[in-house]
């Protein structure tokens, strides 16, 4: 039996004995996968939950089996209408919630794509960038008012970070052929990056920030690889890991990849995890090895100069969008 957080962990047993009645959480992308089972084991501790998602239809096809099987003890689920690929929306959506009056214990920010073919959103940034970091820095920078006093902000980033730095000179991909991966990792360090800065800004207000990588596991994520494009990305990264004597990779189930959000939202001792990058219930160790595939979170994915670049160009092209 597990009796401490950790790689093994399932999102319900991080919460074991644990009653979040009168605690309110935000999560983004509850449709499917890890926001969906976040979202599930929350509201079944109690918890309610306001699930912003993009295709409110599917979200309550998805989610309906959370209030059907859920304890008659437990919390409340709500969705609200969000799509991260447009500004516009992100507004409405942010106007919407603070006339609610509500407060948040935490915001869990996880809809988001990968390796998505290049495209724009509604505002012209290349997809990947504009859906899983810009929508979500204009959202929650929205809505922050609505974090309590000792709320949390845990923002979903990656292994993938590994892959690449932001480049602050090209973030749309207008100077470079695109790379799908590559785009992905400059995103996913960009969140890595957004939940440090965010953390140096509302700290003195008793509110932590960190990012977290979940783990790897087989989602709605991966619906723009075929079944062999997945194996020989698997073979890439055990082969990857092997020349560096890692052991194999093991893909976790979504319980357990839903395990280190929970943790970072409810369990764990938030000024221990803000500022910080986590991974299997834990603050991840810095590992500079140029291997992608490895554990850890490299250098400059928690580099506070590169946040406040990344903060004030993000603002920059925010308020460029009329």
């Amino acid at each position: 039996m597990i009796t401490t957080s950790g790689a093994q962990s399932t999102a319900d047993m991080v919460l074991a004995d644990t009653d979040l009645n009168g605690q309110r959480y935000l999560i983004t992308g509850i449709s499917s996968g890890i926001g969906l089972e976040t979202a599930r084991s929350l509201v079944c501790h109690g918890a309610t939950v306001v699930g912003a998602v993009r295709d409110l239809a599917k979200a309550k096809a998805a989610t309906s089996f959370i209030r059907e099987s859920a304890p008659e003890a437990a919390g409340r689920l709500d969705l609200i209408e969000l799509d991260l690929a447009s500004l516009q929306s992100v507004r409405t959506c942010a106007n919407e919630l603070l006339n609610s009056g509500w407060t948040f214990n935490a915001i869990i920010a996880n809809a988001g794509v990968m390796a998505t073919p290049f495209g724009r959103t509604a505002d012209g940034f290349e997809t990947q960038f504009g859906i899983n970091h810009i929508g979500h820095f204009a959202f929650i920078n929205g809505i922050e008012s609505m974090l309590g006093d000792a709320g949390r902000l845990v923002v979903l980033s990656s292994q993938a970070h590994r892959v690449a730095d932001i480049d602050l000179e090209d973030l749309n991909f207008e100077r470079q052929a695109y790379d799908p991966f590559v785009a992905y990792g400059r995103s996913k360090t960009a969140n890595a990056l957004f939940a440090l800065a965010f953390d140096g800004r509302h700290r003195d207000r008793g509110i932590r920030a960190a990012s977290v990588m979940p783990g790897n596991s087989l989602t709605e994520l991966a619906r723009h690889f075929s079944q062999e494009e997945l194996q020989s990305l698997f073979e890439t990264v055990r082969k990857a890991r092997a020349d560096v004597g890692l052991p194999a990779p093991v893909l976790k189930e979504i319980s357990q990849a839903a395990a280190t959000s929970i943790w970072a939202a409810v369990v764990a001792d938030k000024d221990r995890i803000g500022g910080h990058y986590l991974e299997d219930c834990a603050v991840a160790e810095i590992n500079e090895t140029a291997n992608p595939f490895a554990d850890g979170v490299r250098k400059y994915a928690l580099d506070p100069d590169n946040a406040e670049r990344l903060w004030s160009k993000s603002e920059e092209l925010i308020g460029a969008v009329v």
